[in-house]
């Protein structure tokens, strides 16, 4: 009797997990099982209770969309360890001497990051921006591949230029990158890896205690997990804000966002190939990702047309 009473004491204890885990996860975009973690690993209790608090409150919000985002990271740490890692790979890798091919990613990412800090002040979000300091630099390498870390500092490799095709295509691609920046995708992406991987130390603490690790994570994090062997793909909902926000951008930097068709039409054509752009492993390209891009046409357009 005492045996049944117990097992049923513990059926209550792991709905009541379970119930907690959906209640702690309203903070959305989280990819986190918690009722899973405590069901393995007894620790794991303890873990919660330490840090369940923590993450809660630092649950922030999304610019413009709205939606809720883990962030554990201050924007200061971030800018600051975003500065360094760019900063290290710029010497570490070749940078393109064509210069044709510069000046148009300079010129095209100047123009999206004009139109971005247009619209974070229209919108009374400029405070976001804060120690944004642009940078637009164009790598040597077969990769097609291009992403920008916080702060603005944007990396395009010359391998994703054959199929940006245009000075809109790439527009395109600046435009989704810098949303994902502007909209904390990789804070959001690097606050879960220190909480499911480095137990959710500080970004300082963890750069003490796994600096490697931890520099690896912030690789991945923004879209460089390749080089570090570690790939975070970005979430579908996280991709979705970026497609939007992005079409958003290049309307109101002077680009017409219909080429955003055309640009991940040939996205996708480029997947059935044998070494598929690495561009893709964290940005799917397919039918339904393109049908969702032709609902948010109307609304950008109203930007292009309104100039």
């Amino acid at each position: 009797m005492m045996l049944v009473k117990r097992v049923r004491v513990g059926e209550r204890v792991r709905v009541r997990l379970r119930k907690f885990g959906v209640l702690f996860l309203r903070c959305r975009g989280l990819n986190i099982n918690f009722y899973e973690m405590l069901m393995k690993n007894k620790l794991s209790v303890i873990f919660v209770l330490l840090f369940a608090p923590v993450i809660f409150y630092s649950c922030s919000t999304v610019p413009i969309t709205g939606r809720s985002q883990l962030d554990l990271i201050p924007d200061n740490e971030m800018l600051s360890m975003s500065f360094q890692q760019y900063d290290q790979f710029l010497k570490s890798n070749k940078e393109s001497t064509n210069q044709q091919e510069i000046a148009l990613v300079k010129k095209v990412g100047g123009k999206i990051a004009g139109a971005v800090e247009k619209y974070f002040a229209q919108h009374n979000l400029s405070s976001q921006l804060q120690g944004y300091n642009w940078e637009f630099h164009l790598i040597e390498s077969k990769e097609a591949n291009a992403w920008c870390m916080p702060g603005g500092k944007v990396v395009v490799y010359t391998g994703i230029l054959p199929i940006t095709g245009t000075e809109a295509g790439l527009a395109v691609v600046l435009g989704h990158e810098i949303a994902h920046a502007v909209a904390k995708h990789g804070n959001e992406r690097m606050s879960q890896a220190l909480v499911t991987q480095l137990g959710g130390a500080a970004l300082s603490q963890a750069l003490k205690d796994k600096p490697a690790l931890t520099q690896n994570l912030f690789m991945a994090a923004f879209g460089i997990g390749s080089q570090v062997g570690i790939l975070l793909p970005y979430s579908r909902l996280q991709e979705s804000e970026a497609d939007h926000l992005g079409l958003i951008f290049m309307a109101m930097a002077g680009y017409n966002p219909n080429e955003a068709l055309s640009f991940w039409q040939r996205m996708m054509s480029a997947q059935t190939g044998q070494a598929p752009p690495e561009f893709l492993s964290d940005h799917p390209s397919d039918q339904t990702r393109i049908d969702d891009i032709k609902k948010e046409l109307p609304e950008a357009m109203k930007y292009y047309n309104s100039r």
